[in-house]
This record gives C-alpha cells, structure tokens and sequence, in this order.
C-alpha cells in the first residue's frame, strides 16, 4: 500500500470513527427540533469550510452545470437531512441496532452500485470484503425490537448512507473534497431551514442549552468539518467501493465509546464483530494480498514462462 493509498485509508477510518462517536451526542439532542437542530450543524460547518474551500471556488461553482446541482441537492437532501431524519424516525419503533444493522450494508451496497455505474464489474475482493464488513457489524450490534414501522425508517437510513458516498462521485473531482463539504452543508442547512418551516412552524429553531450547545458544536465542527473532508479526501484517494467499507467502524466506534457515557456494554460479542470489520477492510481494501507479497520469499522468485530470479539479478536459463 503506497503512501496515497495509506493515507486515504487513514482519512476514511478517522471520518467513521468519528461519525460513530457521535451517537453520544445525538443522544442528548432527543428534545431539540430536529430540523433547527440540523439547521444550525450544516449552517456553522458552512461557516467554517468556506475560508477554507480553496481559490478559485466561486469560478468552481459556476462551472458546475444544472444536473451537478441537482444531484448536489439530492446528496445533501438523501445522504445528510434525510439520513439523519430516517434514523431518528426509526429509533421511536424500533431499537437503535435495528437501524445500524441496515446501515452496515451499505459497503455491500456501494460495492455492486458504484462499479456498474460505471460501466464496468463489481470487483470480488472488495465485494467480499463489504460483506465481512457487513457480518461484522451486525455482530456488534445485535438485532432489536422493532416492528414494519421500524423497519421501512431502517432502509430508508442504508438509502441515505449509500447516496452519501454514490451521489458524491460525480461532483467530487471538479470540486474537490473541501468545497463539496462546504457546499452540501449550505444546501442541507437551507433543506433543513425549509422542512423546519414546513413541519414545525415557528417552533423548528430554539435557542440551545448548555448541554445541547456542545452536543451541536461537536457535530458541526468535529463530526461534519473534520469528518466530512476527511471522508471525501479517503474517498477521491481510493474510490468510494473501498472507502465504504470503513463504514463499518461506525458501530465497532459507538461500541467502544458507549461504556463511557453508561449507554451500552462491550463485551465478547462486540469484540468478535468488531475483528470481522477489521478482517473485511483488510481484505477488500486489498492490504491482506499486499502484506502476502511482503512475506513471499526474496531469494528466489520464478516465473511462468521458466525464468529464474535471484535477489533481483536474472539468472540465464539453461538451454532445452
């Protein structure tokens, strides 16, 4: 694994652990409106990517034609607003791991999805891998109480998880990771801005406490700004197949970090789920083939066509 591919990789699990340590925050945001709540996230994290966006950016935006604002407007309405409502909508029928279950099939997902919509097939390392990935998380999580309700709000989440990385494909070069960060967080704070109006009237936007301030700093600043280019950074360096398949750390993370706040246990189970998540990256990121090749002999390598190597100097082969 060279150096880009190592460093996409690091960036894509840093933006999952940190989307799975967030489920504590989102747990002390339960009374806050939804839609002001995520107003004021995507709306700060705007705030804070735009100086940092790059040059050129306005010409950037420009550029970009009515389809690729269309399709910005559905990333950032399926994969960040409604993501978000799906999963709070299906934790009032069912319990949360019912939903994080369906989420951890999103690599097996982007995995078949992304490569034939490109044109070309699902590659079977990685589709594996996903599927290791996807074993995993559901061993971590376990399944719950839940009911059709439940379960509909469930799919809707894994829609909104595989639009977040599919839906980012095409927008993501000419744009570049930072002003596509910044840019589907404006669109989403005005999507939220809209359906708060529409939903809750002139209740949707509140003034925070305490306790939901730091809730809501931390999902704009460290889970969006942080996360999000982070995400599409891994994401441009190693594609959006492989880059998925860290989505699996997002349980094995609200796994570790629920102890902390008293909100879950980790115990053998979680332990063995979180080895198959790691097990499933190793393999569909392709770092099991490249540590194989590392451990292969170097004194003598042979090759298909009766040529003898040694230590890299070519040894004449004997004549037939």
């Amino acid at each position: 694994m060279n150096a880009t591919t190592t460093r996409g990789a690091l960036l894509a699990a840093l933006a999952c652990v940190l989307v799975g340590g967030s489920f504590t925050a989102n747990s002390v945001l339960g009374d806050y409106p939804y839609a002001g709540g995520q107003f004021l996230r995507y709306a700060l994290a705007c705030l804070l990517l735009v100086p940092v966006a790059g040059k050129g950016a306005v010409g950037r935006l420009r550029a970009l034609t009515s389809r690729q604002w269309a399709r910005l407007a559905l990333l950032a309405a399926v994969g960040m607003v409604g993501f978000n409502l799906a999963v709070i909508a299906a934790e009032r029928t069912a319990e949360p791991a019912v939903p994080g279950v369906f989420v951890g099939c999103a690599p097996v997902a982007v995995a078949v999805l992304v490569p034939l919509l490109d044109g070309r097939r699902p590659q079977r390392v990685v589709l594996y891998g996903s599927l290791l990935v996807a074993v995993g998380a559901f061993t971590v999580q376990g399944w719950g109480r839940t009911d059709g309700t439940g379960i509909a709000f469930s799919v809707c989440a894994l829609a909104g998880e595989v639009g977040f990385a599919v839906l980012a494909v095409p927008v993501l070069r000419p744009l570049g990771p930072r002003l596509l960060s910044a840019t589907v967080c404006a669109v989403a704070a005005l999507e939220s801005a809209a359906a708060g109006l529409l939903v809750d009237g002139a209740g949707w936007l509140r003034r925070p406490d305490t306790v939901e301030t730091a809730a809501l700093l931390w999902q704009a600043v460290v889970v969006t700004v942080v996360g999000f280019v982070c995400w599409y950074v891994g994401m441009q360096r190693i594609g959006a197949e492989r880059a998925t398949l860290f989505s699996g750390l997002i349980p094995v993370a609200a796994a570790c970090t629920a102890p902390l706040v008293g909100t879950g246990s980790y115990g053998p189970a979680q332990a063995a789920g979180s080895a198959l998540v790691g097990l499933g990256v190793a393999l569909g990121s392709g770092a099991l083939r490249r540590a194989e090749r590392k451990r292969a002999p170097r004194g003598r390598a042979f090759r298909g066509n009766g040529r003898r190597e040694s230590r890299g100097v070519r040894v004449p082969e004997t004549p037939e």
